[in-house]
C-alpha cells in the first residue's frame, strides 16, 4: 500500500469518528515516518513499509475510541515547540498561547525595569510545563537573554504523574535545571507551610470547567485528566458547595481559592495572568477585584474572553 492509499483509507475510517480526519492521519504519517506534509506530498507514491503500517492500524483504532492523536504520539506543539504529553496532563491548545506572548512582554517591561534584579516566576497548575518552559526556552532563544540575567521559575501542580512530565520536557526542551523548581502542592498550600517565596509575576491555567460539562467534554474518550479540568472542586478534593448547600457549577471554586492564595505570594507590583473560560472570565476578573486587584480581559484567537490579568 502506497502513502496515498494508506491516508485515503485511514481518513475514510475515521470519518465517522474524528472531526478532522485527514489532519488526523497526516499528525500520524508524519509522526511514525519523521517527516513533514511536504515529503507525504512529494512521496504519496511511495510504498508504506509494513512496520509502520501496523502501528497507523493501531493508532487509527485508538483515535476511533476518541483518544487525541496527541496522546497517541506522545506529543504536542504548543509555542513552536515540542512538548511531551500523557493523559496524566492537560493537552496544550493553541489559545493558552496569549498567555504566554503577555507574559514575555511583562517579563521583558520588568527586566528592563529592575536590569539588577533577578525575577522569579511561579507557573501554578503547571500540567505539561508548557507554559512556564515556553517562556523559558522563548527568553533564551527569541530574547537572547543571557543566562545570569534569566528569571527562576517554579514550576507547581498537585498531581505528581504531571509533574513527571514536567521534569521530561524540560530534559526535552534542553534548558538548564538549576532554572527551574518543580513543586507538588495543592495551590500554594506547601509555600504557606514552609513561609514560601514571593513571585514577581504568577502564570496559571487552572481548572475552570463547570463540574456539569466535566462528563460532556469526557464522553468522546478524550482522556483528558478530569483534575485538570474540573474548576468545581474544594480545597480538600471534595465537590464544593455554596452557602445555601447548592453545589457549585460555575468552574470557579478553585479560582475563588486560587486568587487570594496568589495575592499572599506576590511581590509589590507583582501581576497575575490567568487563563478561564469565556464564560466564566467576567466572574474571574470580579472575585480578583473584590480581593483588590485591578484587572484587564485579554482575548483569545477566536475573540473569545480568556487571559484575565491582575494587577
Amino acid at each position: 500500500m502506497t502513502l496515498q492509499e494508506f491516508k485515503k483509507y485511514g481518513i475514510e475510517r475515521l470519518k465517522t469518528k474524528s472531526p478532522s480526519p485527514q489532519l488526523d492521519l497526516e499528525v500520524l504519517l508524519q509522526y511514525i515516518l519523521n517527516c513533514d506534509r511536504t515529503y507525504l506530498l512529494l512521496h504519496s507514491k511511495d510504498p508504506l513499509p509494513q512496520e509502520k503500517e501496523t502501528w497507523l492500524q493501531e493508532a487509527i483504532q485508538k483515535r476511533m475510541t476518541g483518544l487525541p492523536v496527541a496522546y497517541i504520539t506522545g506529543h504536542k506543539e504548543f509555542y513552536g515547540y515540542d512538548f511531551l504529553v500523557s493523559p496524566a496532563v492537560l493537552i496544550p491548545k493553541p489559545d493558552t498561547e496569549i498567555l504566554v506572548e503577555r507574559a514575555l512582554d511583562l517579563i521583558i517591561e520588568k527586566m528592563e525595569a529592575r536590569p539588577n534584579q533577578l525575577l522569579t516566576i511561579c507557573d501554578m497548575c503547571t500540567g505539561s510545563g508548557c507554559i512556564g518552559l515556553s517562556v523559558m526556552k522563548s527568553l533564551i532563544e527569541l530574547y537572547k537573554i543571557p543566562l545570569g540575567q534569566l528569571p527562576k521559575i517554579t514550576l507547581i501542580d498537585i498531581s505528581e504523574q504531571a509533574l513527571e512530565i514536567t521534569q521530561q520536557n524540560i530534559e526535552h526542551l534542553g534548558l538548564p535545571r538549576d532554572l527551574f523548581r518543580v513543586v507538588r502542592s495543592n495551590l500554594f498550600e506547601q509555600f504557606s507551610l514552609t513561609g514560601g517565596w514571593t513571585f514577581d509575576l504568577i502564570l496559571t491555567n487552572p481548572p475552570y470547567i463547570p463540574h456539569s460539562l466535566v462528563n460532556q467534554l469526557l464522553q468522546d474518550g478524550r482522556n483528558e485528566p478530569r483534575l485538570a479540568l474540573d474548576g468545581d472542586v474544594s480545597l480538600t478534593g471534595d465537590p464544593a458547595y455554596t452557602e445555601e448547600g447548592q453545589k457549585t457549577d460555575d468552574g470557579l471554586e478553585i479560582i475563588r481559592n486560587l486568587i487570594p492564595q496568589a495575592k499572599e505570594h506576590l511581590s509589590p507590583k507583582g501581576q497575575i495572568l490567568m487563563e478561564t473560560g469565556e464564560y466564566n472570565a467576567k466572574a474571574a476578573a470580579c472575585i480578583a477585584q473584590d480581593h483588590g486587584f485591578k484587572t484587564k480581559i485579554h482575548t483569545d484567537l477566536e475573540g473569545q474572553l480568556r487571559l484575565v490579568e491582575m494587577y
